[in-house]
């Protein structure tokens, strides 16, 4: 029988108390051979004898007596389990192959395996997946998929890593902050607007592209180091798809250092986050724009530079960020070795 009409969460969490009320735990078994146990030693109360009791009950007499005696199941784990025969190397190959496609199980991590050289079974393969997934080293598939559908689950990065706790810029261009923004510039056009933000030296660089792509961001990476007066060494960026491919394959081959946010950590990225309102608020929601993408750059320039050298800056205590990094180079100590 289908019942149609009832609120979605009625039948979701109807689908979950069915789930708990079937689940097979130590405790539920438990408290059902102690109640089986009371409703026997109940009905020889009443008069029964124990056989009579144990027939109504439904349980054999003796199998009563061992659930008075000990009501929580015995765990049936051997002993002396056999010891794990892997090989560090076989765990870093299972683990490889397991990032470079994430859908794909020991059916197909096995022969790949043999292929490299490890002589290993389909189930020794699955077994260690088992096991990395346990560790919470290896995303499950059911887990992948289900990411995948709401577009929030992304393959293993290649030369990003995660941001230290406590990691913080001590000089300029340690580290550059880069966010994207979705501004709609008229009726029927918009862009994503991209944001390089440096938290010491208050300097920001910015270009408006169509899409925000791997390649859009790798693109504003040459537009980062190239207007930038200081050289970048580190970025912090979140998990967006745009910080992913050609723009971690440019930051590997320019040497530079990417951090990624943990997640649900935006906090982290607030330097660039604030950057972000005053082009919002100061520039796009000011200046009447055109259509056409490079006029809109064009003016991106001009306000950049605006920003960077005539627009006092509240934390430099009302220096602008060029005056800032000014004094710091004269503040600087000079060598003696010149």
């Amino acid at each position: 029988m289908q019942v149609f009409g009832l609120p979605r969460h009625v039948i979701r969490n109807g689908r979950a108390a069915s789930r708990v009320l079937e689940a097979k735990t130590a405790d539920i078994a438990a408290a059902r051979r102690r109640d089986a146990a009371a409703r026997w030693r109940r009905a020889m109360a009443d008069g029964l004898t124990a056989d009579q009791a144990a027939r109504a009950v439904g349980v054999p007499r003796a199998t009563l007596y061992r659930w008075e005696k000990a009501p929580v199941l015995r765990s049936r784990r051997p002993h002396r389990v056999r010891a794990k025969t892997w090989s560090s190397a076989l765990i870093r190959a299972v683990e490889r192959l397991r990032a470079d496609f994430p859908m794909w199980g020991r059916a197909k991590l096995g022969p790949l395996l043999r292929r490299e050289g490890f002589v290993v079974s389909d189930a020794t393969a699955g077994r260690i997946l088992a096991h990395r997934v346990a560790r919470g080293v290896v995303v499950p598939v059911p887990q992948a998929r289900k990411a995948a559908k709401t577009r929030r689950w992304t393959a293993a990065r290649h030369h990003a890593v995660r941001l230290p706790k406590g990691l913080k810029a001590s000089e300029p261009g340690g580290l550059v902050q880069i966010d994207t923004v979705f501004v709609q510039t008229g009726p029927q056009s918009h862009v994503k607007h991209f944001d390089a933000y440096c938290p010491v030296a208050k300097w920001t660089v910015a270009k408006a592209f169509r899409r925000a792509t791997s390649s859009a961001a790798a693109a504003f990476l040459d537009k980062v180091q190239a207007d930038m007066p200081f050289p970048v060494k580190a970025i912090q960026i979140d998990g967006g798809s745009e910080f992913k491919g050609e723009f971690e394959k440019a930051c590997a081959e320019k040497g530079v250092i990417l951090y990624e946010l943990p997640p649900k950590r935006p906090q982290l990225n607030g330097a660039v986050e604030r950057c972000n309102a005053a082009w919002r608020y100061e520039f796009y929601a000011v200046y009447d724009l055109p259509s056409r993408l490079d006029q809109i750059n064009e003016h991106i320039d001009s306000f950049a530079h605006l920003y960077n050298h005539h627009r006092p800056h509240g934390a430099l205590a009302g220096l602008t960020p060029a005056q800032y990094l000014k004094h710091r180079t004269s503040e600087a100590p000079q060598s003696h070795m010149c």
